[in-house]
């Protein structure tokens, strides 16, 4: 069973994976975005770890909950919003629950996914966020070991985005001259899985 102390480990080891990568992630954005994602998820994770001491939140829900409106909040560009329907959706759908199974954070996560899907028009194969999350959530069975299988998942789901052309967000303004780059934004949800799969074991 995870309970809201395992939902905090992973957004602190969200944290630390964003500060380790940050400049990757911006040197990724400057090819074919704003260079600026690698800084902007620092604030927001900083924001992040910051209200986690503060409030502290008794349920796995209340943890993604208050960690996505505070993503909203502090995050510019469309990074803030995506990432933190993901987590606010996630969260929700888990409810008030003061523990819950892996299966349902699987369950949940897909309806956090779907919601981002629909936030930015996304599909798997635009060139997005979506291209590693998609296939994270698909491994994701309900065993603790599984979490490793999505962690991998999303990896190989970022490598891939590298010869598609992107069709959705800033890198869509670039047309075929994306081709060739990693997405920046499946990079750090590759790196978010990755965290989740950490701190499982």
């Amino acid at each position: 069973m995870l309970d809201a102390d395992f939902f905090r480990r992973w957004l602190a080891a969200a944290a630390a994976a964003v500060n380790r990568e940050a400049d990757r992630l911006t040197e990724l954005d400057s090819a074919i975005g704003d260079a600026d994602h690698g800084s902007n998820l620092q604030r927001g994770f900083a924001a992040v770890t910051a209200v986690m001491e503060k409030e502290a939140p008794q349920t796995p829900g209340a943890v993604l909950t208050l960690a996505g409106r505070q993503l909203i909040s502090t995050v510019g560009g469309a990074s803030g919003p995506l990432y933190g329907t993901l987590l606010r959706r996630t969260g929700k759908a888990l409810g008030d629950d003061a523990e819950v199974t892996p299966a349902q954070l699987a369950d949940a996560l897909r309806a956090g996914v779907a919601a981002v899907a629909q936030l930015g028009g996304a599909k798997a194969g635009d060139k997005t966020m979506i291209d590693a999350l998609d296939p994270a959530v698909e491994a994701l069975g309900d065993s603790t070991a599984s979490f490793t299988a999505a962690g991998e998942a999303a990896e190989q789901g970022a490598l891939a985005t590298v010869p598609m052309q992107a069709r959705k967000g800033r890198a869509s303004y670039l047309g075929e001259r994306s081709i060739g780059h990693q997405d920046p934004g499946a990079t750090s949800s590759a790196l978010l899985i990755a965290a989740l799969a950490e701190v499982a074991g």
